[in-house]
């Protein structure tokens, strides 16, 4: 009896994690002598969450384990793409592509979905607060809402998206960081005052730890506040509003008033953290009133999932498609400066771009070829570096 309701990697590998008229599908397959049946199926998306206009596709690496062995060849975005659902002429753009024979993958649709969709789903999350919060810190706080088991997904993802650090030990190991977060509640309320739970915390944590008071348990905000610098002085580095919105009244004024009162007794360095339901949306808002750093968590962690799918469109040689879904193998091609991509049949020739002329570069690039990967996976500092820097691109196109 297992302790813990998640699936194994050897059990995800050996498709125990697929739905069963997939394996009614392959068993039909066979007896039919369809055996030998070679298709291209391909992974697209016709919308997303709350009409984003873009996302971050990622999953690419566990996808990539998930099918090596297989004797197929996958095409793919790079890890980190940031893409649209559509190419400028409404076609949709297919994130992924498998070849092969069918019966040898088909197995495997249901877990690799779930591979990419929640993974992108979390990084476009990550990448939207990212540019909420222009260069301030955001740190990842959404591990305690989800099944402890994916922990180091959510982290690596919303690392990726563009957050700073991690606060699970697991998370940050896997990312070779350290570890960051500040103190709970339950500390002060432990030691019965909060003056003697941020001496405490200064007295006995290392010194590269930063000393960030959380004040917000027993008083006002701004009074907490007034108390951390008293009590920890020059060794201040910050205090972290985590106030819960039924008392936090408007959360960018308190914001202003506790600036303005470290400010005044001189401690302008001091920086202010928040959390506590945060989104794309308030990071935006609360970095305007002065913010300078924020811990994000459920709105990142239990972000909306990308909606992929994936089809057949090419059978034995043969354009094929159901109701909804264009037929034939397909190339995508991508203006590096506009940022806009064109939907052509593989047999088409590279595309100028339809705005600046320029030439287009192909985003289908070689995953896996007979089951062996095409080449090295790209780590997760690199991959953050490329969405960064789309991102930067994104707000200046």
């Amino acid at each position: 009896m297992r302790k813990f309701q998640v699936a194994t990697e050897d059990e995800i590998k050996n498709a125990g994690t697929t739905d069963i008229y997939f394996v009614r599908t392959k068993e039909i397959l066979e007896k039919e002598g369809l055996s030998d049946l070679k298709v291209t199926a391909e992974v697209t998306t016709g919308s997303l969450p709350h009409d984003w206009s873009w996302g971050i596709f990622v999953g690419v690496e566990e996808a990539a384990h998930l099918l090596e062995g297989i004797p197929i060849d996958v095409y793919s975005f790079p890890e980190g793409t940031l893409f649209h659902p559509y190419d400028y002429q409404g076609t949709r753009e297919p994130v992924m592509v498998l070849e092969g024979r069918y019966i040898d993958f088909c197995l495997y649709e249901t877990p690799l979905l779930g591979l990419l969709c929640q993974a992108s789903g979390i990084a476009t999350m990550a990448a939207r607060v990212r540019q909420s919060a222009g260069d301030k810190t955001i740190l990842s706080f959404g591990i305690r809402r989800m099944h402890p088991v994916l922990a180091p997904m959510v982290d690596r993802y919303s690392y990726i998206g563009g957050f700073d650090a991690v606060s699970s030990l697991i998370g940050a190991e896997l990312l070779k960081k350290r570890a960051t977060g500040t103190m709970p509640h339950a500390l002060i309320i432990a030691m019965g005052d909060q003056v003697k739970a941020w001496k405490s915390f200064d007295k006995h944590m290392a010194r590269d730890v930063p000393r960030i008071a959380l004040v917000d348990t027993y008083y006002d905000e701004k009074t907490e506040a007034i108390m951390a610098t008293d009590a920890l002085g020059k060794d201040l580095y910050g205090v972290r509003l985590d106030t819960p919105s039924s008392r936090r009244g408007d959360f960018a004024e308190i914001i202003r008033e506790v600036r303005w009162e470290l400010d005044s007794r001189g401690f302008n360095k001091v920086k202010i953290f928040v959390s506590g339901g945060l989104n794309d949306f308030s990071v935006k808002k609360l970095a305007e009133a002065g913010a300078d750093g924020f811990g994000v968590g459920t709105s990142v962690s239990n972000a909306p999932t990308i909606d992929f799918a994936l089809d057949i469109v090419q059978a034995d040689g043969k354009s094929v498609a159901k109701r909804g879904k264009l037929g034939g193998r397909k190339h995508v091609w991508r203006c590096g400066d506009c940022l806009i991509e064109q939907v052509k049949l593989a047999s088409s020739l590279a595309p100028a771009c339809p705005k600046c002329g320029k030439k287009t570069h192909p985003l289908l690039i070689p995953l896996i070829a007979g089951g062996r990967l095409s080449e090295p996976l790209r780590g997760a500092e690199k991959i953050r570096d490329s969405v960064l820097r789309q991102l930067k691109q994104l707000s200046m196109s």
